[in-house]
């Protein structure tokens, strides 16, 4: 341990066995007491810790603020970390049973802190677009207009608002086309589609009072459902020039650095919409507290980046011909788009949330989450699962959530009485969709015995869906292997009954013999690392695991009878896993590297190439091997070759009938090479001439 420990069973509310844990962690010495009132009573214990100078890990976190001020107030010279062992061990039915779990927890506190990763910045100055109809944007208008630069968009004719008397800030109307961006840099685009210009009226009422309809609402804006086209109000409105019925859509552009949209339903519609628009619909309180953070969102901000993307990793596209799009289709925040002509996707930064989706479902590991990286979650796991044997635990299970809605689930659980199982370790991440097939076999591969992932409420529907299919693969591949069924778990609940209810009823399983090696950053070189182990133990020994389609590995078949070996497929494979042969004439195949993008396939022009979804473990996948080849086609004239029987004969087959062959050994050409193609075509050409005629 790098940290002293600091223990308290909290006014002796939970069971700790100080003996144990300070045994699981290596501690030497004497066990640290267990105190009953670290916080109040026992504080002067906390006092004297911080003045040894030591680094401190305290097992409270409700009591971090308090802690952490009196540790700079005593002139701590260590660091001060903090665990809680109350609501996600010791508050239990299972309390008694629950110090391998503490050992656990505090085992993966003590850690070095991860690598920082890069930052995004974000620079928001005080523009603001209030988007909406009248009746609701002008009074929030009147609100904010104190502390930021509104502009004020209407969408309807503004029944039932009216115009401030003094123009304190900009009013238009319009139906808006576009809306894109993020805080500090919304683009709008909108069309102007009322008579009368905002911008360029006066005020002055005249052509309200000039309307024999009334049709001009107290907005001045024309209700066109009652307009009867007298123009009297063009007449009233005069050298002013605001009102022109024959103006069309004026399509207009601004930018702004924060947007409340007050549509219904709004103009973003995703799971996630980006920082700096808040819509928060028609509940007044909704829109109070959305008004309330628009002043705060001004100013220099930074966040974490999130993702890292390897290019030439990327199975995206060829040659203008689309292969994976697993990133883009489930990214909630609209963060990743396509870049076909360039064979790649691009990723906003600002845009992205972090939620990890994108790294979850990319099958070649192009797209890897950074906040944290696969192999910080995996030294917190490995240290975990190390404290939790070493303290006398058996079949631990993990079960990874996120620190908002999940922590509060969990926390709600051990406050009603129902908390966790003593061999249930919670694993905060920063969103649950991060957790991918890596992260989850990697766990089982270290000793997880079982691993379920909490979905609380905040996870987008995409996310979900991702995470059990990944989930399937894995017992998938579990049961390829003979290593049993029920060891990943995605637990959708929203409350501290349903939660237990369902933890209840997950499966028991037994842990596997646990691999020594560390979970890595790149995908495929963990999951090598992972099957290698798997095939080690199990006692099937399977040559090939068959998979369902959608599975990022697998093996090709070729139609030897259609494939021509033009090698086409060779160059439209991102991954390396189609080689050609510098021998002769063949194709080759490296089944590890294919990630089962149907690039192949989509450009073969012969349509000579499937997909056969399979997990193939050991060194064979890692072995190139030949799916088709052939002698060479040799060339008539001189005899070099220069292609294959099978190209030779699909090209006559398909150019016997041209007129450019028609005459009396043009056929030949084919079976020529370049070269000498060139000489016959010249030595036996007809050539006219000018002078003839």
């Amino acid at each position: 341990m790098r940290h002293k420990t600091l223990l308290c069973n909290c006014n002796r509310t939970m069971s700790v066995d100080g003996k144990a844990i300070a045994a699981a962690l290596g501690e030497g010495g004497a066990p640290p007491k267990v105190q009953d009132a670290l916080c109040r009573q026992h504080l002067a214990a906390f006092e004297a810790a911080v003045k040894t100078g030591d680094d401190l890990l305290v097992a409270c976190t409700q009591e971090a603020p308090l802690f952490g001020v009196l540790h700079e107030e005593l002139g701590g010279k260590g660091t001060i970390r903090f665990a809680n062992i109350r609501e996600n061990a010791g508050w239990s039915a299972q309390g008694k049973q629950a110090a391998p779990k503490m050992a656990a927890l505090l085992a993966a506190a003590d850690l070095p802190d991860p690598e920082p990763v890069p930052t995004v910045d974000y620079e928001a100055g005080s523009e603001l677009l209030i988007v909406g109809p009248g009746a609701a944007a002008l009074p929030w208008a009147e609100r904010l207009a104190a502390t930021l630069s509104v502009t004020v968009l209407l969408t309807d004719e503004a029944r039932g608002a009216e115009l401030p008397v003094d123009r304190r800030y900009a009013v238009m109307s319009g139906a808006v086309e576009k809306l894109d961006g993020h805080l500090g840099a919304f683009e709008v685009n909108w069309t102007q589609r009322n008579p009368i210009d905002l911008e360029a009226c006066t005020r002055c009422g005249a052509c309200v009072r000039a309307c024999p309809e009334q049709a001009i609402t107290a907005a001045l804006q024309i209700d066109m459902t009652r307009c009867k086209s007298h123009r009297s109000c063009v007449a009233a409105c005069g050298e002013v020039k605001a009102i022109d019925f024959n103006r069309g859509d004026a399509t207009r552009h601004e930018r702004f650095d924060l947007v409340f949209d007050l549509s219904d339903p709004p103009l973003i519609r995703r799971s996630q919409p980006p920082q700096g628009y808040l819509a928060p619909g028609r509940d007044p309180l909704e829109q109070a507290l959305a008004a309330a953070k628009l002043p705060q969102l001004t100013g220099s901000f930074e966040k974490p980046k999130f993702f890292n993307y390897k290019e030439s990793l990327c199975a995206h596209a060829r040659s203008g011909i689309t292969g994976c799009t697993r990133c883009i289709d489930v990214c909630s925040t609209g963060a990743i788009s396509s870049m076909l002509k360039e064979n790649r996707v691009v990723v906003d930064p600002h845009l992205c949330m972090g939620c990890g989706g994108c790294a979850t479902v990319c099958p070649s590991g192009a797209m890897t989450y950074a906040y944290p990286r696969v192999a910080d979650v995996g030294l917190r796991i490995k240290a975990m699962l190390k404290a939790y044997a070493a303290a006398g635990g058996k079949n631990p299970r993990l079960l990874f959530h996120n620190g908002e809605d999940g922590r509060a689930l969990i926390a709600n659980m051990a406050r009603s009485g129902k908390g966790l199982p003593a061999d249930l370790i919670p694993v905060e991440v920063l969103h649950v969709a991060a957790v991918g097939l890596d992260l989850m076999l990697g766990a089982v591969a270290l000793g997880a015995a079982q691993v379920v992932v909490l979905a609380a409420g905040s996870e987008a529907d995409e996310y979900a869906a991702a995470l059990t299919a990944q989930m399937a693969l894995g017992e998938e591949i579990l049961a390829g292997f003979g290593l049993g069924a029920g060891r990943l778990h995605l637990l959708a609940a929203d409350d501290a009954a349903t939660a237990a209810a369902r933890i209840a009823a997950l499966p028991a399983v037994n842990a596997l013999k646990a691999a020594g090696f560390n979970l890595g950053n790149e995908k495929r070189t963990t999951l090598d690392f992972v099957f290698d182990h798997f095939a080690e133990i199990s006692v099937a020994k399977p040559a090939a695991i068959a998979l369902k389609g959608g599975a990022p590995f697998g093996g090709l078949a070729i139609n030897k009878d259609k494939c021509t070996l033009c090698l086409a497929c060779v160059g439209s494979c991102p991954e390396g896993a189609l080689l050609d042969s510098k021998e002769s004439p063949a194709l080759r195949f490296i089944e590890r590297n294919c990630v089962q993008c149907g690039l192949c396939a989509s450009t073969c022009p012969e349509q000579a190439i499937s997909l056969l979804p399979r997990l193939t473990p050991g060194a064979a996948a890692k072995q190139p091997i030949t799916l088709n080849e052939t002698v060479p086609f040799a060339c008539i004239k001189c005899g070099k070759p220069f292609g294959t029987k099978q190209m030779v004969d699909g090209m006559i087959s398909k150019l016997g009938q041209h007129s450019m062959f028609s005459q009396p050994g043009a056929l030949d050409r084919i079976k020529m090479c370049a070269d000498c193609r060139v000489v016959d075509l010249l030595q036996n050409s007809q050539h006219g001439n000018i002078l003839d005629t």
